[in-house]
């Protein structure tokens, strides 16, 4: 998706944390690992341009971030581990809009399959930016 001139990317592609997130009592009591991938949409001329961290998102600490909140709190639908992961991404300021994958391959389906995933784009500011992809912040 391109968003303009102004809006760059950060991706991270296949995080993996072990939870305990489904609807099924078998998913609560074994667990099983969850898959992310992460867009985060935002400016990242001033970092460029000054060679500096501050000025962006550390995507190591980042992807700590998403891992530790896949992996915390047991929840029933991948719907709310998404939305709870897009709120920790646009919890940074550099931040403006982000795209949440969180693939569940092991789900408990009765039919061979090679993944599931529930997609969600999130926007944290500013309404341009949201209005773009559809969203109202």
């Amino acid at each position: 998706m391109n968003l303009g001139p102004d809006l760059d990317e950060i991706t991270l592609t296949g995080l993996r944390a072990a939870a305990f997130h489904g609807v099924l009592e078998e998913e609560r009591r074994t667990g099983q690992v969850f898959v992310i991938d992460v867009t985060v949409f935002l400016d990242l001329a001033a970092a460029a341009a000054r060679d500096d961290l501050a000025q962006t998102i550390h995507y190591g600490d980042l992807a700590a971030e998403i891992v530790a909140a896949v992996e915390s709190d047991p929840v029933d639908l991948i719907e709310t581990v998404a939305e709870r992961v897009a709120a920790v991404v646009l919890a940074h300021d550099a931040a403006r809009v982000t795209r949440v994958t969180i693939h569940k391959p092991s789900a408990p389906i009765a039919v061979p399959f090679a993944d599931v995933a529930v997609t969600i784009t999130r926007a944290n500011r500013p309404r341009s930016v949201a209005a773009g992809f559809g969203l109202n912040p």
